[in-house]
């Protein structure tokens, strides 16, 4: 059995089929998140300028120039995703309409699986609302005032 050859992530770019390719990748992810009852309300009204961030970001990461960069500055995901409610439930929801995604694209089998493993990877890092636990810390020890 022979092992798939390895890809530099900076690869993808031009073996998945450049811009266009990111452009139906997003419009995908996207047509999933209108459906989503979770995730659409935390998106705003008009999703295009969000759609097209998306692609450039993706097109950047996956080694398209920096295209994204050049419009937008550095990604500073967390910190540009910090004013939004990313729970755990949110994030899941999206790595999964965005692994749907992906794959819907047919994309050759050594980029989807770094594409895959990006997003498993990275959405764990973006979440930052918790639900509130039950039963927190007590504010006085028992017997105090």
């Amino acid at each position: 059995m022979s092992e798939s050859p390895q890809i530099h992530p900076h690869d993808v770019h031009d073996l998945v089929g450049g811009w266009p390719a990111f452009q139906a990748l997003v419009e995908s992810f996207y047509a999933r998140v209108e459906q989503d009852e979770v995730l659409r309300p935390r998106y705003p009204e008009d999703l295009e300028p969000g759609k097209h961030r998306l692609a450039l970001f993706l097109a950047q990461y996956w080694g398209g120039g920096d295209v994204y960069s050049r419009h937008h500055g550095h990604p500073r995901l967390r910190m540009r995703h910090a004013p939004f409610d990313v729970t755990p439930e949110a994030a899941e929801r999206w790595a999964t309409h965005m692994a749907a995604a992906i794959r819907e694209q047919r994309f050759p089998p050594e980029a989807e699986a770094l594409m895959l493993t990006y997003v498993e990877q990275a959405t764990p890092t973006m979440i930052n609302r918790f639900p509130e636990q039950p039963g927190g810390l007590p504010v006085h020890p028992p017997g105090g005032s």
